[in-house]
This record gives C-alpha cells, sequence and structure tokens, in this order.
C-alpha cells in the first residue's frame, strides 16, 4: 500500500492556505473547516500531547490506516475501530489470532486492509517488546526536534522531516509495520510532539509543549 503523500492537515485547502476566519470568528486552518468532524477534532484534539501508551498505539495505528486515504474517513470510523480493535489495548490486540484477523476483514464499519489489519496486530506486539527499553510513549516522544514549524499557511507545512525519518527507521528496526516518514510525521503533529497550527490559528501553542 502506497503511503499517504500529505499529512493530516494538508488536505483539500484553497490555494492560499490560509487561516479561515470562521463563524464564532476564531481563525481555522481550511481543512478544519470544511466538516463539522474535522472542526470539533481540531479544536479538542488534534496537536494535543498524547503521552500514554494506549493512546499512542492508537494513533499510530489509526495513522497506518489512513495511509493512502483521508484523515476524514478514519475519524468517521474511529468508534468502530476502537470496538473492532477492543479499545487499542495493546496486550490484548498482541493476542489477536486468525479468527480476529478474519472478524476484522469481515467488519465493515472499519477500513478492511488485511496488510493493515496485520501490521497493527504486529506492532501490538512490538509496542509491548518497547517496554524493556522505557515503553513507546518514552520512545516516540525522544524524536521531539529543538524546533517547530511555524507555518503561515498550508504550504507552509512540511510532510516530513528529519526527525520522522529518524522515528519511522528506529521504529522500524524495533519491528513496526506501516510506519514511513510521512506517516510518523503525522503522528507527531497530531499527538503534540511537533506544533504545525498557522501562526494565526486559535489553537496555536494551544499543547503547551510550544509556546510560539
Amino acid at each position: 500500500m502506497k503511503e499517504k503523500a500529505t499529512s493530516d492537515a494538508v488536505a483539500e485547502t484553497p490555494i492560499n492556505g490560509k487561516a479561515v476566519v470562521c463563524d464564532d470568528g476564531l481563525k481555522r486552518p481550511p481543512w478544519a473547516v470544511s466538516n463539522t468532524l474535522l472542526r470539533e477534532y481540531y479544536d479538542s484534539e488534534w496537536g494535543m500531547p498524547v503521552r500514554d501508551e494506549r493512546g499512542l498505539f492508537e494513533r499510530i495505528s489509526l495513522e497506518a490506516f489512513q495511509s493512502g486515504l483521508s484523515w476524514l474517513i478514519v475519524l468517521q470510523k474511529r468508534e468502530a475501530f476502537r470496538q473492532a480493535f477492543r479499545n487499542f489495548e495493546p496486550d490484548t490486540v498482541a493476542k489477536f489470532g486468525a479468527r480476529d484477523v478474519e472478524r476484522l476483514l469481515a467488519d465493515a464499519g472499519i477500513i478492511r486492509n488485511r496488510a493493515k489489519i496485520d501490521a497493527t496486530i504486529n506492532n501490538a506486539r512490538a509496542a509491548i517488546a518497547l517496554r524493556e527499553d522505557g515503553g513507546l510513549v518514552e520512545f516516540v516522544w525522544s524524536f521531539k526536534p529543538a524546533v517547530t514549524p511555524a507555518p503561515l499557511t498550508i504550504a507552509d507545512i512540511p510532510t516530513s522531516s528529519e526527525e520522522s525519518l529518524a522515528l519511522s527507521k528506529a521504529l522500524r528496526k524495533r519491528g513496526f509495520k506501516f510506519v514511513g516518514p510521512t506517516t510518523m510525521f503525522a503522528l507527531m503533529e497530531a499527538a503534540g510532539i511537533v506544533d504545525t497550527h498557522l501562526i494565526d490559528s486559535h489553537r496555536r501553542g494551544s499543547s503547551g509543549v510550544w509556546t510560539a
């Protein structure tokens, strides 16, 4: 499966890619104003720090399922994903076997891609193995860069970085799959490891990780 070509924040935007003044007077990136679900996600969740193993494993899993698709599709199916993958508890998912794979492939509520399903189960086992070296959260957050982008428009936001490339390589070395550098940059954006909110967005700096 081809890795997605863009991060969450670069999908279906106007040419200028500038922040949009919404009906509540707040500025948001174009991708967050085209759909109510995306707007709610942007305002309450996207870019906020994820520092628990279950939450970060879920993010990695959903980013993998999004590869080649739009984030909105995954967001619309997220509750079904959570039910199907038992709330993305690594210890539970790691025990999934052939019957579980067939169950997931028959579940119309999720994205039925065998390679991505297999990768999620594999990654749960890899995440458990990382506990011997500090755990998934410490491992992923260790790739936080010294500085974060300061984009004025969507075009200013990179789709990968030296850190996301390094994280991708390190996770692959640890046995993870579907963790390409673009996918990992999207993870870093979504989990607050970098802040790619537009400079004039009302959410810029909201994570507390970055102050500018």
